[in-house]
């Protein structure tokens, strides 16, 4: 088997669903497997694998003991050549692993390869490619000056070697996985990304971004960027330092100072302040339930000729596919111009995201 794509779930019911559809698409012609691992959601998330995708394989993990943790139950079963390690709030494109597995197989050097990820309103996520986060950078970051964070030597759109990925998206062979050992399930929650890219450049491997494909990451689904964030995420640092650095007082010591500063003042993720004024649904036929819900005019079009601010465009994946979604997103050419909505008919719902510092929207009808 060529591919293996492991999506670890903890209550995003919707956004699994519209992650697994686009997934499906995109190894139609890919000898591969999707493996969900629900880590004990309260929601139905299990109960829509069962009956939307019975094809899937569902790890039913009783607790939720995090995010290493639960990917490593997956990969433990993957028959894959190659790991795709996915997280449930992204959307991927019909020829997505089709273009960065034939890149993959040509390079000899290979660790971990990336790619471009944009959020909901189509904006680039620099997290697609960092540096190495050295003390220093790490302190910087914290005090807010994040440029040394991120990998800048590379534009969004050129592909070369990056010292770090980020777990949203990440393929390796398993037997690279498995000879770095893996996700290091002392962290909960947040830098074990970090750690697994390190790893692999200390084996001999170099981790590359490639942006011939771009992926939607709704982030706010799964990272909520909240002061528990916060501190997760610097105590995640703190792991890592110990673990591949020389502990250094002076540094421990800032960065304890650094994580009761942000406890106090991490701003609370908040909803998007955008305001929709009308919505437009991109599809070839009207959706009179929806339009119901939402309590206001939609127009139909075939296509978006043109951007309009505070308009809602309400993608039909059915008729777009999910290439020309994402496109259309990515094309977001005004700063902030405009929001995007994903049509789920099967469930009757549209979702999305416009804020990464904040939980996405879904919108049920009815018939």
């Amino acid at each position: 088997m060529k591919l293996s794509v492991i999506i670890l779930n903890y209550n995003v019911r919707n956004f699994l669903e519209l992650c697994l559809r686009s997934v499906e698409a995109a190894i139609t012609n890919i000898d591969a497997e999707i493996i969900v691992i629900d880590n004990d959601s309260p929601d139905d998330s299990c109960q829509m694998v069962k009956q939307l995708f019975p094809k899937i394989k569902l790890i039913e993990n009783n607790s939720n003991d995090g995010f290493s943790t639960g990917n490593n139950l997956g990969i433990k079963e993957a028959q894959g050549e190659y790991l795709c390690i996915l997280n449930p709030d992204t959307v991927v494109a019909e020829d997505t692993f089709e273009i960065l597995l034939k890149f993959a197989d040509v390079t000899p050097d290979l660790g971990i390869l990336g790619c471009k990820l944009i959020d909901g309103k189509g904006e680039f996520l620099p997290e697609s490619k960092r540096n190495l986060p050295t003390p220093m950078v790490s302190i910087k970051k914290l005090l807010g000056y994040s440029k040394p964070y991120y990998a800048h030597h590379l534009s969004p759109n050129q592909t070369g070697k990056v010292p770090m990925l980020v777990g949203a998206f990440m393929i390796i062979k398993k037997d690279i996985y498995n000879e770095v050992g893996g996700l290091d399930e002392n962290y909960f929650m947040y830098g074990e990304d970090i750690d697994l890219s390190y790893k692999v450049l200390k084996a001999g491997y170099e981790n590359y971004y490639n942006p011939e494909t771009s992926v939607i990451h709704f982030k706010g689904e799964s990272t909520l960027k909240d002061k528990t964030y916060a501190k997760r995420f610097n105590g995640a640092m703190q792991l890592f330092f110990k673990k591949h650095f020389k502990p250094n007082w002076l540094f421990n010591i800032l960065i304890w100072i650094g994580i009761k500063v942000v406890s106090v003042f991490y701003p609370k993720g908040e909803e998007s302040s955008f305001t929709v004024k009308d919505y437009v649904l991109i599809s070839n036929k009207n959706n009179p339930q929806l339009q119901a819900t939402l309590k206001r005019n939609m127009e139909l079009q075939p296509v978006i000729s043109s951007y309009t601010p505070n308009v809602e465009y309400i993608l039909d994946t059915d008729y777009l596919g999910f290439k020309k979604a994402i496109s259309l997103v990515s094309k977001n050419e005004i700063k902030h111009p405009s929001s995007f909505k994903f049509l789920l008919n099967t469930s009757q719902v549209i979702l999305g995201s416009n804020s990464s510092k904040s939980r996405g929207e879904v919108i049920h009808f009815k018939e």
